[in-house]
């Protein structure tokens, strides 16, 4: 297909990959990496420019979302469903946990980055209120 007519774009690696930009947005996909699984987060981040745009494709994720201003003062877990969007607002501190299969969409301004990201790091209790949650959740997800 002529790309000036269309794009077609996949990803199946591991990670985070933007796919697409177009004037001031992105489309990328984050699949499952090991800094992902629940044992291993130790941050949040929020987009200081940005509303984030999250939906889950395939497998399984876990959403957190970060209550607070400069620090989290308490975390709120969000068991994401299939092809439902949910919008991170900006500003909002946010992680998420995904199963080994998972794909989520995500769309953002284009410039999204450590420039205009924040990041925090969460409190050892914090970190095991995401282990205790995500087991919960779905213990065979995480082995």
């Amino acid at each position: 297909m002529n790309e000036k007519l269309l794009e077609i774009r996949e990803f199946t690696g591991l990670g985070y990959q933007p796919l697409i930009d177009f004037g001031a947005w992105r489309v990328a996909i984050l699949r499952y990496i090991d800094d992902l699984i629940p044992a291993r987060i130790d941050q949040v981040e929020r987009h200081n420019e940005t509303d984030e745009v999250f939906v889950l494709i395939e497998g399984q994720a876990v959403l957190f979302l970060g209550e607070g201003g400069d620090t989290v003062t308490a975390l709120h877990p969000q068991v994401m469903e299939p092809k439902k969007m949910y919008n991170v607002k900006r500003g909002v501190w946010h992680c998420a946990v995904l199963s080994r299969d998972a794909s989520i969409l995500i769309v953002e301004n284009c410039d999204t980055g450590t420039a205009n990201s924040d990041y925090w790091t969460l409190t050892a209790e914090m970190r095991q209120q995401i282990v205790e949650t995500a087991h919960a959740e779905q213990p065979e997800w995480w082995g």
